[in-house]
This record gives structure tokens, C-alpha cells and sequence, in this order.
């Protein structure tokens, strides 16, 4: 993202471009991963040992509100975690593996016919979109396939009878 593109944006909305607000941006575009609050205020304080949790909480909301800013969800997989990323980036898919976590961006024609469907076919003018694809990564599929297996051999457990209440009479 080019500091010059973010100067403008900010300004366009009235905000200040700060240091912290700087080195959040910088960790959020640069750092090629998906990070979550936590994160980025773990990273942002090696760089700035004075910056606080508040401020970085503040900061995300802040720059969300201004469009810099995507909260995703990705599937859930850290229960209500969010993790955000750039606004800026391409319109892209994340492939998200439903065992470890892994988080993968997709770029390419498809999402972009698909978006001209949608459009074509509801009469919608997409301004964004986000998608997400849950399943097994490649060393996943392999792992889960091991303990299917394994699973399969075991012998049937006996059923375990249920305690009958005592009757009184």
C-alpha cells in the first residue's frame, strides 16, 4: 500500500496519519499474514514499546471505519477472533484449512466471473466482496486420512449400559 495512497485516504476523512497508526498499517500490509488484534499489538510494541492495547484497538476501528481496513472472520476458526488486512489488496478468496488453520489467498478470473454473474444476474453493483472456502489442506488431507484409518481398525466398543434408578417400593 503506498503511504501516499493512505495519506490521502485519512486525510480525505479528516484522520491523521500518526506514527502508530503508521506502524499498524505497515504491520497489517507488509507482515503477508493475517493477523489478529493480539498480534499486532505484540508486533507494534517491538517496534513502539509505548504504544497500548487501547490505542491499537482504537486504531483498528478507526481505520476499518475509514475503508484502510478489512475485519475478517475467516471462518471462525479462533472462536470471535478477527484478523484484518488491507483494504488495498486485490479482490482475492481466502482458502482457509479447517484443521490447522492455514490461511491462503486465491487471485484470479474465476472470483472475478463470478462477480460479474452476481452482477449481471441481480441487476448488483458489488462494491466488495469477501470469500471464504473452509476444507482440508494437502498435509491435512494426509493426517485425516491416517486417523480414519486407524479409527476403522479399532474394534467396536461394547455399549455401556445405562445405571437404572433404584425402585422404591
Amino acid at each position: 500500500m503506498a503511504n501516499e495512497g493512505i495519506r490521502d485516504s485519512l486525510k480525505e476523512r479528516g484522520i491523521r496519519l500518526t506514527r502508530q497508526r503508521q506502524i499498524l498499517l505497515d504491520l497489517i500490509d507488509k507482515s503477508g499474514e493475517h493477523l489478529d488484534a493480539e498480534r499486532l499489538y505484540s508486533l507494534a510494541r517491538q517496534e513502539d514499546p509505548k504504544l497500548n492495547r487501547v490505542t491499537v484497538y482504537r486504531t483498528l476501528k478507526l481505520l476499518k471505519q475509514g475503508g484502510l481496513v478489512d475485519e475478517l472472520d475467516l471462518m471462525h476458526l479462533g472462536g470471535d477472533q478477527h484478523y484484518y488486512e488491507t483494504r488495498m489488496k486485490q479482490e482475492h478468496a481466502h482458502v482457509i484449512c479447517l484443521r490447522c488453520g492455514k490461511v491462503e489467498e486465491f487471485f484470479g478470473e474465476p472470483l472475478q466471473r463470478l462477480r460479474r454473474q452476481i452482477e449481471d444476474h441481480f441487476g448488483f453493483n458489488v462494491i466488495i466482496a469477501r470469500t471464504e472456502i473452509g476444507g482440508y489442506c494437502s498435509h491435512c488431507q494426509v493426517l485425516r486420512a491416517r486417523e480414519m484409518a486407524v479409527a476403522a481398525e479399532l474394534p467396536p466398543q461394547p455399549a455401556v449400559p445405562k445405571k437404572r434408578a433404584a425402585r422404591r417400593a
